[in-house]
């Protein structure tokens, strides 16, 4: 990690030490086999590049059933946000195309397939029209691999619309794989 500066790391059940010559900081945890179900957590601060967090243990034999990384969205590593055909965190993907929506009669939608390099399915999809109309509802879904489909709606009770071409925006977020 860094050096011996404060907030750099915080842990639950232990107090971390600074160790010198090592440069590392160490911590012990020692629980009975009834408080081994018990989380513990280390808290790395917003400076720190990386960490290797070891288990061992001195008086017997350790099983590590699970092991869970987690960590606020804004403040996880990048290298967990990436995948093998991702750059490392790499994570938001946005298009703009033109769209000329048809006519639009009240509960009617249209539908427009947009290509977004590197989404795939279950990854989140927004997207935003430049037009001045309350009653045209959009959803957006990441439906295939590199495509995004967004839907407009009128959801007006009464009114038909015909909007001039419009630019569509489309932004894709990757979802997290730990």
């Amino acid at each position: 990690m860094r050096e011996n500066i404060a907030g750099d790391v915080l842990a639950s059940l232990t107090t971390p030490i600074w160790n010198t010559p090592s440069k590392a900081w160490t911590g012990g945890a020692p629980m009975a086999d009834s408080s081994l179900k018990r989380r513990m957590t280390v808290r790395l601060g917003p400076s720190v590049a990386f960490a290797q967090i070891g288990i061992c243990g001195f008086d017997g034999t350790i099983e590590l059933e699970a092991l869970r990384l987690y960590g606020l969205p804004g403040e996880a590593p990048a290298l967990l946000c990436g995948t093998p055909a991702l750059p490392v965190g790499t994570r938001e993907f946005e298009a703009e195309v033109s769209w000329d929506l048809p006519s639009l009669a009240p509960g009617v939608t249209s539908l427009l397939d947009v290509t977004v390099a590197n989404c795939r399915v279950g990854d989140r999809a927004d997207a935003a029209l430049a037009s001045f109309t309350r009653f045209i509802e959009l959803d957006a879904t990441a439906w295939t691999t590199n495509t995004v489909r967004a839907m407009a709606r009128n959801i007006s009770p009464s009114a038909t619309f015909d909007l001039a071409t419009a630019t569509l925006s489309v932004a894709v977020t990757k979802r997290r794989v730990l």
